[in-house]
């Protein structure tokens, strides 16, 4: 079996990108009422934000360049620059004025994210042991759950209050916050803002120390090999569209990107809606308060973290991963039939939907992806083929936000036929992934790209 030094440490090191991740999306989420009422935005800014944001294109073209850069120069070439990217971005929206200024911080976090996200799962594959890379990834999907957690829990601590309802136990504290820095006299508006401004610095404070950790990784063993053989068979590293071209002409890669687009792109289409949309469902079509929405929400989150832990990361690397893939995704499906079928305003079926679906995502399409996508390509353009992928489903998810809105109505009158949508979405996924389960538990890396393309790859 082959050893890694060190893999666990640098796997929580490198996780830390994907709790920015996630903590991006829900800060950005969270605030955006906010920020709409201190710069006036209209619905059609919000659209903006969204689709450039982590969530969406922004992350997306982020991807892209950091895919081909790590292939290229290496996986800590991205870990020496990144989060300093990710901290810019963030300190302009910790410090926005105007839109401009707003658009451009998500834009520029949305980009640090996806140039992040492909060369962190490819580097925690290739610094795992055989029998731990199941669980490395696993713990890495744990930092998915962990951002939106303390974010959701840091917004309601922090929020404005509102007709109606209270404020946040810690809301006092941003009114001095607020008044140190803007004075007395400012709006309403203004000072409750900073609500939304000091959760954003939390992610500036993470950033700062994942940057410090990341930094100091040493460079993967698979892509120094993957770079030596290629120096001494004189072969010319290829530029970004030649690259473009041997992902696309091989028929292992096309293969390969059909299966993991067939069970990301479909499940992430139902994940982005969750993410991003799952509040707003729980108050329109579920009727709950916005406090309640966010309660569940976060109970919802606890479960996917144990779930993560405890199940897959346990379990991914000693048993069959065809069964465990398809009572994961199946769950999904049930979460899904329960609100279909009982009824959203149901307070049972509401909490039964909330369980489910966090056992659900423990065992999500994603954390399988993560793996499969960082086994199945081989290491000198492990990471862009990766990035391409994410670009794809990013981009995706950017116009079907746009189209879920239209489909599931301004008050929920879509509900039934969003939730349809969902359950096909998910079927999709658990048939294709169920049936092409790759067999790549308990191999090394090297193996696996023997078996899949030969010796002269």
């Amino acid at each position: 079996m082959e050893q890694k030094e060190g893999s666990l440490k640098s796997t929580i090191a490198v996780s830390l990108t994907n709790y920015l991740d996630a903590g991006a999306i829900v800060a950005g989420a969270s605030g955006l009422t906010l920020w709409q009422n201190y710069l006036g935005l209209t619905e059609g800014n919000l659209g903006w934000l969204n689709a450039i944001s982590a969530n969406c294109f922004g992350a997306a073209i982020g991807a892209i360049i950091g895919g081909f850069l790590a292939d290229k120069y290496g996986r800590k070439t991205i870990y020496t620059y990144n989060m300093l990217v990710y901290m810019l971005g963030v300190a302009i929206i910790i410090f926005t004025v105007n839109f401009p200024m707003l658009l451009t911080g998500f834009l520029i976090t949305g980009i640090s994210v996806g140039a992040g996200v492909p060369a962190s799962w490819t580097y925690i594959s290739e610094n795992s042991e055989v029998g731990n890379r199941g669980r490395n990834m696993g713990i890495s999907q744990v930092a998915w759950g962990v951002g939106p957690t303390i974010i959701l829990i840091l917004g309601m601590l922090l929020a404005p209050g509102k007709v109606g309802a209270s404020a946040g136990a810690l809301f006092s504290y941003v009114q001095k916050i607020a008044e140190f820095f803007i004075g007395n006299e400012a709006s309403l508006e203004a000072v409750n803002v900073f609500s939304s401004r000091l959760i954003f610095g939390t992610l500036f404070m993470v950033a700062f120390i994942a940057w410090n950790l990341q930094r100091k990784l040493n460079e993967s063993e698979d892509w120094k090999e993957a770079k030596e053989k290629q120096k001494q068979s004189n072969e010319k590293q290829p530029s970004v569209f030649a690259s473009f071209g041997t992902l696309f002409t091989n028929k292992v890669n096309i293969r390969t990107m059909v299966f993991l687009a067939g069970i990301y792109v479909t499940w992430n289409m139902v994940a982005s809606v969750m993410g991003f949309f799952q509040q707003h469902i729980y108050e329109t079509a579920g009727g709950l308060s916005n406090e309640d929405a966010n309660m569940v929400s976060a109970v919802q989150w606890l479960i996917i973290i144990a779930v993560t832990y405890f199940a897959f990361s346990m379990l991914v690397d000693k048993v069959n991963q065809r069964w465990l893939y398809f009572i994961g995704t199946s769950i999904g499906i049930i979460a899904w039939g329960i609100l279909i079928f009982i009824g959203i305003k149901n307070y049972i079926a509401l909490w039964a939907f909330t369980v489910l679906w966090g056992i659900h995502a423990g065992l999500s399409v994603q954390a399988f992806y993560a793996l499969w996508a960082s086994e199945l390509f081989p290491a000198k353009y492990r990471a862009a083929a990766q990035g391409i992928m994410f670009f794809v489903v990013r981009a995706i998810a950017a116009v079907w936000g746009f189209g879920f809105v239209y489909i599931y109505g301004e008050n929920g009158e879509g509900f039934h036929m969003a939730a349809n949508i969902m359950i096909t979405l998910l079927f999709i996924a658990l048939v294709i992934g169920t049936i092409w389960t790759p067999k790549t538990r308990g191999k090394t890396l090297q193996q696996i790209t023997e078996e899949r393309y030969g010796d002269d790859i």
